[in-house]
């Protein structure tokens, strides 16, 4: 049986051609564009009702969707491709789309019509998908101040504008910090420890920008290599130094794209929003939309974790630092060392560094080995589609189809590091599945996005064996946009699903890096085709838990700054953030840092992503995903029927069903934190 044509099947409208984003047209386009939505929003008021569904909720899940198409693509290549006339645009765009939304959520008409809904007996004969959607909407009109006075509404739109606006400088300064610094060295000497692959990036990096030598910059592909490798210490420390500065008061760079003030006044913001719509801080604000109920069942939980994993921690810290005396005399480890004795001391242990294991993940071999093992476990093929925009040479774009080989969706996957793309890996949507006027689907589709060290020279992309689990990690998120069987687009994917529980089917497939049987799909060597060997699988296992303590740690550590920061902040004090990061770090850290680290002005995730207050998720989710992959070790981790259960309870539910509800479809129980403490290597 032929696969459906892509082109015709993924929907009625055209995907984005993003070279034809023009800047000068997006503030106009942007603006025309709401003001047709609020007319709409008018006219389906203005009829007085009785409201439904049909007349009422279906329109505007319409109007949501037109903007949220047009919208995508642009903050896509904002983020991936970025230009000064784009930031601008973009810049411009965001007080409009704030205003819009705030506009919406103050609406007491709207708010009305769908509370009269709500309170309608055929309340209960609509279909799972469409109650909770309205049970959503009016759970946000309340978060967002529906019941305020017309003064304090008017408030709470300049703190919404001036949070967008304070969250995207936070990105801005920290991508210009980034890619204002740049390390050039001329003494091959200073190159000693660097792997052929990392010192042909620094040789091509350097011949980019017509210099001899080679040049070091501040993307992670390059820093992290650096840090972890070079046996000078000097250059190791003006390294970490730039990286764990950008953006700060401190540093190469100092006060240039300082996001200090920046900081401050997103917390501040954040709390006056949250006491406005009648709770006592943010955290609390964050929790009304998430699987944890309270502020202390989230501490509870994290402290929890700190009590067991600090005392390994130290252990091997302890370890740590008697290798640097033994081999090279050093009885005070720095912040720029950990990485790099944390590397030897693994070659030590284990004889095999992330480098050994390099020529073994081909960028092309990875991913045909990932989509090997969707298809193994949930009977869904992925292809190739040649014929489609993208906005730059390197991204691809596949469709996926299921068992049935009926078509699910399509994503974009853009891998490599360059200038003017943003920092880390992340899954985004382009476009919602839902059900057209015309009883049609339109696909989802995914963007993914990494920055892995791209190709050097003739040879393939090669990945570490920390790289594909990133990537496994991020298609992970796509599965759980691109095959939901939800039909309304505010609950299809990801959207609706509780915050704590986003995280969950990411974390779930990165199980598969590990296993031999999967391996076998996503390894061979990039020159022989051979397969990874079992003596090198063996060593990886066999330090799978290697600081595993020091690793928990600075995840706890990162989430409890985030939820303290949130939940303690206190409008009378100045300067808070470094205050709290220290409080935190005197009762985590395993190991001194630097007085200038400057940390906290490039955690995106907090002061600029969708996790303020919410960072703990990570961990909350690893419980559900170290406890649901448990029961695949119990079948098989390839068992079908397991993995047909896994694909119907959490992938194709999206938001409208309880995630525990959803959890316990599939396990039969409540998840327990033991199965994450045994995968973790907390416990035996």
């Amino acid at each position: 049986m032929s696969a459906p044509d892509f082109n015709q099947n993924l929907t009625q409208d055209p995907l984005p051609v993003f070279n034809d984003i023009a800047p000068a047209k997006i503030e106009p386009a942007l603006n025309t564009l709401l003001n047709q939505n609020r007319e709409t929003i008018n006219a389906l008021l203005a009829t007085g009702g009785p409201f439904n569904w049909d007349n009422l909720l279906q329109p505007l899940e319409d109007i949501s969707d037109k903007l949220n198409q047009f919208w995508s693509p642009i903050g896509h290549v904002h983020a991936v491709m970025e230009t000064d006339a784009l930031r601008e645009a973009y810049n411009q765009s965001l007080p409009l789309l704030t205003a819009y939304h705030t506009d919406i959520s103050h609406n007491e008409k709207l708010f009305n019509a769908i509370q009269s809904i709500a309170n309608d007996a055929e309340f209960a004969k609509l279909d799972p998908a469409q109650r909770k959607i309205i049970e959503n909407d009016l759970r946000d009109f309340k978060l967002s101040g529906i019941h305020l006075p017309a003064d304090k509404k008017t408030e709470l739109v300049k703190l919404h504008q001036q949070l967008s606006s304070l969250t995207t400088q936070f990105s801005e300064h920290i991508l210009d910090a980034t890619h204002a610094w740049t390390l050039h060295v001329t003494d091959p000497k200073q190159m000693d420890g660097l792997p052929p692959h990392a010192l042909q990036l620094a040789i091509d990096t350097a011949k980019q920008k017509e210099l001899d030598g080679f040049v070091f910059t501040l993307e992670y592909p390059s820093y992290s290599t650096a840090i972890k490798f070079l046996h000078d210490r000097t250059l190791r420390k003006t390294l970490y130094e730039a990286y764990s500065t950008r953006a700060s008061d401190g540093g190469p760079n100092a006060g240039k794209w300082d996001n200090t003030e920046i900081m401050e006044a997103i917390l501040k913001v954040r709390h006056e929003i949250a006491q406005l719509v009648g709770f006592k801080n943010y955290a609390e604000y964050s929790l009304a939309t998430k699987m944890a109920k309270t502020p202390a069942e989230v501490l509870n939980f994290l402290n929890d974790l700190l009590k067991r994993s600090k005392p390994i921690a130290e252990a091997e810290y302890q370890s740590l630092l008697a290798l640097a005396k033994q081999q090279d005399g050093i009885t005070q480890l720095e912040a720029w060392d950990i990485s790099y004795y944390s590397e030897k001391l693994q070659q030590a242990t284990f004889h095999f560094t992330q480098e050994d294991i390099r020529p073994y993940f081909p960028i092309d071999k990875a991913l045909n080995g990932l989509f090997s093992t969707v298809n193994k476990l949930y009977g869904l093929t992925v292809r190739l589609e040649k014929n489609i925009a993208v906005w730059h040479p390197h991204v691809q774009f596949f469709a996926l189809y299921d068992s049935e080989n009926s078509l699910r969706g399509g994503f974009y996957i853009d891998l490599y590091a360059r200038a003017h793309k943003r920092d880390g890996a992340w899954m985004d949507e382009c476009r919602i599945r839902r059900r057209l006027a015309n009883h049609h689907i339109q696909y989802p589709v995914a963007f993914l996005t990494c920055n892995f060290m791209p190709p050097v020279g003739s040879e393939p992309a090669l990945l570490t064996h920390d790289d594909v689990i990133t990537l496994f990690h991020e298609f992970g998120h796509c599965l759980h946009h691109l095959l939901t069987k939800v039909d309304y687009g505010s609950v299809s994917g990801l959207n609706g699903v509780a915050w704590d529980a986003v995280e969950f089917p990411s974390q779930f497939l990165e199980n598969y890096c590990w296993e031999k049987e999967s391996l076998d799909l996503i390894a061979a060597h990039y020159q022989t085709g051979a397969p990874l060997p079992d003596a090198l699988h063996q060593k990886m296992l066999a330090a799978k838990h290697f600081q595993t303590g020091m690793q928990m740690v600075r995840q706890i550590e990162f989430a409890l700054f985030d939820f303290r920061l949130h939940l303690e902040y206190d409008p009378s004090k100045s300067l808070q953030v470094q205050a709290m990061l220290n409080d935190v770090r005197s009762h985590t850290a395993v190991y001194p840092v630097p007085a200038f680290n400057r940390f906290q002005h490039s955690f995106s995730h907090i002061f600029a992503g969708g996790y303020a207050a919410g960072y703990y998720s990570y961990k909350w989710a690893e419980v559900l995903s170290a406890d649901a992959y448990a029961k695949f070790e119990e079948n098989g981790i390839f068992d079908r029927a397991t993995g047909r259960s896994f694909m119907e309870n959490i992938l194709e539910v999206g938001g409208v069903r309880d995630p525990m509800a959803s959890f316990v479809a599939f396990r039969g129980r409540k998840p327990t934190i033991d199965a994450l403490l045994l995968q973790s290597g907390i416990v035996e």
